[in-house]
């Protein structure tokens, strides 16, 4: 064991890191994406295609054999939405995420100054921030955006005549990445009969991701905080900013 750590090159260790750190992202990318599913699916069919020879199962095998003989061309069709997603990222995105934690403060606060605002003028809004569970089911089949986080964009989404006020607003590592996304409604029946869509909708996707949400009520004018399916109400300004800042960092 020693005289391997011995002939370890300093390039060796360097390989490895840039292997490991690759495969981390690219788990970090695909988490909570239809991609993880059909990953799987590849899996399974790669599995299928070993007991095919163990077995001697010669026409599965030989059908088998020639799908994974083409698999680089099918999961570069299959997966090219991804692929281009996560190339768009790493052209943006600093090594080490300073910037990307800069801005992830920057877009509490202006999230905190919109909230505030659309209570104040009893507009409704769902904001929904992403943590470690990925979100990118629900906003591909939004409305893109991928634009910085502004007190300014948000309130212009949740206004009643915007054509994408229904529906909820996602924030992905610090930027607005679409609205009018829709969510799963939670049918827990301990809820309490005042919640309305927004609420319940908020408290849907809770139950099923570690997101948490921000909910304005457009019939009382009061902002609520849901995570982990927990309903926080009648929040004001600073007790808004110091939720997120504790399940979000700043």
């Amino acid at each position: 064991m020693l005289d391997l750590f011995a002939q370890l090159r300093w390039q060796d260790a360097l390989d490895i890191g840039i292997v490991a750190f690759a495969v981390y992202w690219l788990i970090r990318m695909i988490r909570g994406t239809r991609a993880m599913q059909m990953i799987i699916g590849l899996v399974v069919i790669l599995l299928a295609y070993v007991a095919s020879q163990m077995l001697g199962l010669f026409t599965l095998n030989w059908m088998l054999d020639n799908f994974l003989g083409s698999i680089l061309v099918v999961i570069i069709v299959i997966f090219q939405s991804d692929i281009r997603r996560a190339l768009t990222q790493v052209g943006r995105t600093p090594l080490f995420g300073i910037a990307d934690r800069i801005e992830r403060g920057q877009a509490l606060e202006e999230i905190t100054k919109a909230v505030v605002s659309l209570a104040g003028k009893r507009v409704g809004a769902l904001i929904v921030l992403e943590r470690e569970v990925g979100l990118n089911d629900y906003i591909e089949v939004g409305t893109a955006l991928d634009a910085r986080v502004s007190r300014e964009l948000v309130e212009s989404v949740f206004l009643p005549h915007s054509p994408i006020h229904d529906g909820a607003l996602v924030i992905q590592k610090g930027r607005a990445a679409a609205a009018r996304c829709f969510l799963p409604l939670s049918v827990d029946m301990d809820l309490s009969k005042e919640l309305g869509t927004r609420h319940r909708a908020a408290v849907g996707l809770t139950e099923e991701t570690d997101a948490v949400a921000i909910v304005v009520s457009e019939e009382q004018g009061k902002i609520s905080f849901v995570v982990d399916s927990k309903v926080s109400q009648d929040l004001d300004g600073p007790q808004v900013r110091a939720a997120l800042k504790q399940h979000l960092g700043s």
